[in-house]
């Protein structure tokens, strides 16, 4: 849910309250600590979550209103992100009230899942979420969404991955490795995580296909944000029931999703980089500032609307204490 748009995921959750109308694409969203060393971070390490096997966590990890498709990617990501990470990854501690959670009139329902990173590791936190709500003009709007965030000992790119889909037949995905540095002043940085990984072979490859048209935010912001490799794009198939979407997702954006998670897991969050007090300053006010906004210009709209007043507070405080640099 949140991490969408090069800001976070949650970004996505402002199309439910424009969602009238699923065929056109305007239905759409427009801690300092140590570096590790790259075996430090991707050596295998015994899992320590402690909530692996609550309640809240399997809900989170149900993914019940997406196809068969859709949910063995979102799973496939999620257990590739975490097993990677193992244990410099902190249990998740949001309260089962946070960690699922619906409206007064049961026509929305959410589930978000957080893990902090341990404070000698890069991660700062990790978060996944899925949003079903029911739209008046029938059918659902179905919102599945994994981030990775990293603190200022690691100057690398973040992850977003966010799957959007008001009917079947009609889908947005957003993927991409949000730049944490201005790009033309730093590029030693667009030539290290960009053009030397090849990222935007996988946006290439996407564009070959007869379905995927590109996909515009009407935020200006939000489209500054992204990185010149992102994977924006609406997919609308043939009124098949979905069974031509359900071909492309196994099939095209499952191995490039998993390939661009490789990719960041790799040479951005496994990197070893060196980072400056000064630059450590200057990472952490940039994050700070972006952060800030997607709680502005989305979640504090977009919540309340879908989960009503009361809902939307309690899990909006959980967030920003997460989001505070």
């Amino acid at each position: 849910m949140l991490c969408t748009h090069f800001l976070h995921p949650p970004l996505a959750l402002s199309i439910l309250s424009s969602s009238s109308s699923s065929s056109s694409s305007s239905s759409f969203p427009s801690s300092s600590r140590s570096s590790l060393q790259l075996s430090a971070c991707c050596s295998a390490m015994e899992d320590d979550d402690g909530s692996s096997k609550s309640k809240s966590k399997s809900k989170f990890k149900e993914f019940p209103f997406v196809s068969v498709s859709h949910k063995s990617l979102m799973l496939d990501l999620v257990s590739t992100l975490e097993n990677r990470f193992q244990s410099q990854l902190l249990p998740s501690t949001l309260p089962p009230h946070v960690q699922h959670y619906q409206n007064t009139a049961s026509t929305a329902q959410a589930s978000l899942h957080i893990r902090a990173g341990h404070p000698h590791s890069s991660i700062d936190f990790i978060l996944g979420s899925w949003v079903h709500s029911e739209l008046p003009t029938g059918g659902s709007l179905d919102i599945t969404s994994l981030s990775g965030y990293l603190n200022s000992s690691n100057d690398a790119p973040n992850f977003v991955f966010e799957m959007i889909r008001s009917s079947p037949t009609v889908l947005v995905l957003i993927l991409d490795l949000p730049p944490r540095k201005e790009l033309v002043l730093w590029p030693d940085y667009l030539q290290t995580f960009y053009e030397d990984t090849q990222l935007d072979k996988h946006r290439q490859a996407l564009a070959t296909l007869p379905e995927v048209q590109p996909y515009f935010s009407s935020s200006l912001y939000i489209r500054t944000s992204a990185s010149p490799t992102a994977i924006m794009v609406r997919i609308q198939t043939a009124n098949d029931g979905g069974e031509r979407m359900e071909e492309i997702i196994a099939n095209h954006l499952d191995p490039i999703s998993k390939q661009v998670l490789g990719i960041w897991l790799d040479h951005c969050a496994c990197a070893k980089r060196e980072v400056g007090e000064a630059d450590r300053a200057c990472l952490k006010k940039r994050d700070g500032l972006i952060r800030n906004k997607t709680i502005e210009i989305d979640l504090g709209s977009s919540f309340p609307r879908l989960f009503g007043p009361e809902v939307a507070n309690r899990v909006l405080e959980v967030i920003k204490e997460y989001f505070t640099v």
